[in-house]
C-alpha cells in the first residue's frame, strides 16, 4: 500500500472482501495513495464495532478517519476525494453540470443495476427473462452515458483517469461476471455495449483496481451463501 498523505490521520475500513461497496473504498483510498488499516468483517456476523461504528444502517462498509466513522460507500468515496483534495487524481469532476450528473448515473447503478443482479440471481427459472431484458436495457443506457461522459475520446467515464461513476459501476464488473456466469448470458458484449466492454478492460487493469476484485467463482460462491441465507430467513 502507498505511503499515506501527510497529516491526515488514521484509517481504518470495514468490510467484505466480496462487497463490491467495499471495494469502491478500497479503489479511491488506493487512488489518493492512502494507507489504511482493512479489517475484514465474518459473513454473517456483524462485529461490535461495525455497529457501534454505523449503528443506523449496521452495514459495511465503513471507514473510520481519526476514530470518526463514515458510512455508504458513495459518501466514503466522496468524503476521501474532498479530504485528501490534493493528493492523487481527483475522483469527482469538476464541472457542477458533469459532477451532476456522475451522480445521477450513480444513483442509477445503485437502484436499478446491483438490485436487479441480486433479484435475477435469486428468482426462478421462469421468472428470469423479465429481469433479463431489463437488466440488458439498463446497460444499454449505461453505454450511452458512457458516449456521452467521455465524449467519444476517453478511456474512462471520468476522462484520462478513474473517476467516480467508474468507481461506482467498476466495482460490480465482479458481480457482473459472475452473474453471467450463473445465469449463462452476457450482459456485456461488443454487439450490445462495445465502449463498455472496452472500458471494463482498462478498468480492471488499472493500479488501483488490480487485486481488489474478487475472482469470479469466490463471488459465485458468495452469492450461492447470500441466496441461501435470504431462503432460511423468515417471511413476515
Amino acid at each position: 500500500m502507498a505511503a499515506a498523505a501527510a497529516g491526515k490521520g488514521s484509517v481504518k475500513l470495514l468490510g467484505l472482501s466480496a462487497s463490491p461497496y467495499v471495494n469502491r473504498v478500497q479503489i479511491a483510498l488506493n487512488l489518493k495513495s492512502i494507507e489504511y488499516e482493512y479489517l475484514q468483517e465474518t459473513f454473517g456476523t456483524k462485529s461490535e464495532l461495525l455497529l457501534k461504528s454505523n449503528p443506523v444502517y449496521k452495514k459495511m462498509p465503513v471507514m473510520i478517519h481519526d476514530d470518526k466513522p463514515i458510512s455508504e460507500s458513495l459518501i466514503i468515496v466522496q468524503y476521501i476525494d474532498d479530504q485528501w483534495s490534493s493528493s492523487g487524481p481527483t475522483i469527482l469532476p469538476t464541472d457542477p453540470y458533469d459532477r451532476a450528473i456522475a451522480r445521477f448515473w450513480a444513483a442509477y447503478v445503485d437502484d436499478k443495476v446491483f438490485p436487479s443482479l441480486i433479484e435475477c440471481s435469486m428468482a426462478a427459472k421462469d421468472g428470469k427473462t423479465a429481469i433479463l431484458e431489463r437488466m440488458k436495457g439498463g446497460f444499454s443506457l449505461l453505454e450511452e452515458a458512457f458516449v456521452k461522459s467521455s465524449k467519444g475520446n476517453s478511456v474512462y467515464f471520468g476522462g484520462e483517469n478513474i473517476g467516480y461513476l467508474d468507481i461506482a459501476l467498476g466495482s460490480l464488473l465482479g458481480w457482473v461476471k459472475a452473474w453471467e456466469k450463473m445465469a449463462d448470458f452476457k450482459l456485456l458484449e461488443e454487439s450490445n455495449t462495445p465502449n463498455l466492454v472496452l472500458w471494463a478492460q482498462s478498468f480492471l487493469s488499472h493500479e488501483a483496481v488490480k487485486g481488489l476484485i474478487p475472482e469470479t467463482d469466490e463471488i459465485v460462491g458468495f452469492a450461492i451463501k447470500l441466496a441461501a441465507m435470504a431462503k432460511s430467513q423468515p417471511s413476515n
